[in-house]
């Protein structure tokens, strides 16, 4: 029964500490890719609420997004959702819409308009 207990604090502290890991990771890559300057605010919650709750993203943001990068958005999004306001969203959904919004940006920007 001793052995079942330490068994369960030793993988609490391993699951805590990658955790911790993960954060510094992500904020260690927004802050050496100045990734919270490369959008306006308009920007940053139109692609939030498109993400994280039901809306669209419009094609200047689309550009804004695609000019961030996906380095960047990768780890603004998992950043988010370390905060504890997020903890009972589901990770899974958030993260195939994370792709979702960036590839359609991508598709988006990359197109050649039928207007030029």
């Amino acid at each position: 029964m001793a052995s079942l207990n330490v068994y369960s604090v030793l993988v609490v502290l391993f699951l805590s500490c990658g955790a911790v890991m993960a954060t510094k990771e992500n904020d260690q890559i927004i802050k050496e890719n100045n990734c919270e300057t490369k959008m306006g605010l308009p920007c940053v919650l139109e692609a939030f609420t498109n993400i994280f709750e039901t809306g669209s993203i419009s094609n200047k943001c689309c550009s804004e997004l695609v000019v961030l990068g996906n380095f960047c958005h990768s780890a603004l999004v998992k950043r988010t959702l370390e905060n504890p306001l997020f903890k009972d969203i589901s990770r899974a959904t958030i993260i195939v819409k994370s792709i979702q919004t960036w590839n359609n940006c991508l598709a988006l920007i990359d197109s050649p308009s039928p207007f030029a």
